[in-house]
């Protein structure tokens, strides 16, 4: 199994899919890593910033057993992807999947509350035809705290329908997720450990697991 995280930011995999995606390797699979956005200088973000993020992303795909070359980092703008042209945005993640050709692509939720996200979904879903790209036989939607769970249209809520048993994986997804600090707080901050691990637990109890990551199921053919 190919599998492809799709990132608008670096973190977003973690909090997802990142049990899902060591589990995947720990049985075999291939795992890419699609990261949209990034911190820049032209942004305003100084040197040191910048350069301690790109650490944090090496540390995460070295813990996510991802190889180099399946790391692809677009490296737009973050928060400001609603101004990057639709076509240019769908044109370069195009370029990964036919070049990866995933099987199964995980995504952001197309009703997350940042923009950044919602976008990404919906350049995805221009991706995501199988006669344009015939590998991908699976796509599934990911919940991300303090995104997912923000949303404030009722009859939008993430309604998960797949659940995946991480419970051999949990503790290891909370230490590489421990390598992003700048992005975590204290609980109840949403993006902290207590929260991430309270969140798994209730997955598990929803589907008989003692931890799980939940996502939606959008399409699947075989």
């Amino acid at each position: 199994m190919k599998t492809l995280i799709v990132a608008p930011h670096p973190d977003d995999e973690l909090l997802g899919c990142g049990g899902a995606l060591l589990r995947r390797h720990a049985e075999g699979g291939t795992v890419g890593w699609l990261l949209i956005t990034a911190v820049l200088e032209k942004d305003g973000y100084d040197s040191t910033k910048v350069q301690a993020r790109e650490r944090e992303i090496l540390q995460v795909r070295e813990g996510l057993c991802i190889k180099p070359d399946n790391l692809f980092s677009l490296e737009f703008s973050t928060t400001k992807l609603d101004r990057v042209p639709t076509g240019e945005l769908v044109g370069r993640i195009s370029q990964v999947f036919k070049r990866f050709e995933p099987e199964e692509v995980f995504v952001p939720y197309a009703h997350d509350i940042h923009s950044d996200h919602r976008i990404v979904f919906e350049a995805v879903a221009a991706c995501s035809k199988w006669f344009r790209y015939p590998s991908i036989k699976r796509i599934l939607a990911y919940e991300t705290l303090s995104e997912t769970d923000c949303i404030l249209d009722a009859e939008a809520v993430f309604k998960p329908n797949v659940f995946v048993d991480i419970s051999m994986y949990l503790e290891r997804k909370l230490q590489l997720l421990s390598c992003y600090q700048s992005e975590l707080g204290e609980f109840p901050f949403p993006r902290s450990e207590s929260a991430v691990r309270a969140l798994a637990q209730v997955r598990g109890a929803q589907s008989g697991f003692m931890a799980a990551e939940a996502f939606q199921l959008l399409r699947e053919r075989y």
